[in-house]
């Protein structure tokens, strides 16, 4: 998962196509040639400098790059390539292009896209250029790749990668969770088994600020690695629960960061063609505690909350609101305000 440098379709000249070039532009990536990115956890990625041009090669890991044991199938490396491809027939501006795919090596080229030119949501949430109306323009495009996927029986046999999401996503979230906090363990188990059994629509899987690009034409999504036919509002829950973290992360935008907690909200729910849009909205209610505990105790913390009590916080707020399930995403918003302002008065 690349931080702060990405790559989609760059403006310019039509880049080759041919196998041998890109054969050439992958050996140079494994042969000291290459700038090594970092922030990714579950794949290699280098910058590769090829006949004028800057290209990314992605490579997924088997072992991600974490303390604890968490494996994963490189298919998926295959599976976000066809979510790239998917997502560029339906909003082309949305994903970067796949320049080309070793599939059997577990590999693909990207164009490189500097990041002054397309800055990373995460920083700028960090730093302070809070913009409700970006956040409202991420639910608007997550919707519509939903809306677009839903009920394609033709996509769902492509995104078959039930073991694959598992993996990457309930089990070491919600699963793993479980086992520190086995008093709510039948809830998080039951969470985990409903998600997996609903099927509806094309998921990312990582929809998250640090794979998300301000670009000039909106959102770009990247890191599709979790790629899966199943429940749409795994992705919104997964999106709006880093957008609560930020408030712990810098408690004095809290009321920007749940600002834009509402305008993606309310974005997203004006896209849903599919099903009723409260139903879901009670999903993806039901599943966001579960989510925020899992980055706390599951088996990617999130980094940018280390402090004992803010990481208690978390803890306090996440399992009230698995044990007294929310009816929808305005109780887990209030809930989340309310607790943050008690225990951060200042």
């Amino acid at each position: 998962m690349l931080s702060g440098q990405r790559a989609m379709r760059a403006p310019g000249p039509e880049r080759p196509r041919d196998a041998a070039t890109f054969a050439a532009i992958a050996h140079a990536a494994t042969a000291g040639g290459s700038t090594v990115l970092p922030g990714g956890v579950s794949s290699d990625i280098r910058l590769i400098e090829f006949g004028g041009e800057r290209y990314c090669v992605k490579q997924a890991l088997a072992q991600l790059k974490v303390e604890a044991e968490w494996r994963a199938p490189i298919a998926r490396n295959h599976s976000e390539a066809e979510w790239l491809r998917t997502v560029r027939g339906i909003v082309g501006e949305a994903a970067p292009e796949v320049l080309y795919e070793d599939a059997a090596a577990g590999w693909f080229v990207m164009p490189y896209l500097p990041p002054e030119r397309y800055p990373l949501w995460k920083a700028q949430l960090r730093d302070g250029a809070i913009d409700p109306s970006f956040a409202a323009a991420v639910g608007d495009r997550l919707g519509q790749i939903h809306a677009a996927t839903a009920g394609r029986d033709d996509i769902r046999a492509r995104f078959d990668n039930d073991e694959i999401f598992f993996s990457l996503r309930p089990e070491p979230y919600l699963i793993a969770t479980a086992r520190r906090h086995p008093d709510l363990a039948s809830r998080l188990h039951a969470l985990s088994d409903a998600l997996m059994e609903t099927k509806k629509a094309l998921v990312h899987g990582d929809i998250s600020p640090k794979n998300i690009l301000a670009g000039p034409q909106g959102p770009v999504f990247l890191d599709a690695e979790c790629a899966w036919y199943g429940d749409p509002a795994f992705d919104l829950a997964f999106v709006l629960n880093h957008l609560l973290l930020k408030c712990v992360w810098r408690p004095h935008w809290l009321a920007s960061y749940l600002e834009c907690f509402a305008a993606l909200r309310c974005a997203y729910m004006a896209r849903i063609d599919w099903e009723p849009a409260a139903e879901c909205e009670r999903r993806t209610a039901h599943l966001l505690p579960g989510l925020l505990l899992g980055r706390i105790d599951g088996k990617s913390p999130v980094e940018y909350i280390s402090a004992d009590a803010d990481r208690d916080h978390v803890r306090r707020v996440a399992r009230h609101l698995l044990s007294s399930p929310p009816a929808g995403l305005d109780a887990v918003a209030d809930a989340w305000r309310d607790a943050l302002r008690t225990a951060m008065p200042g």
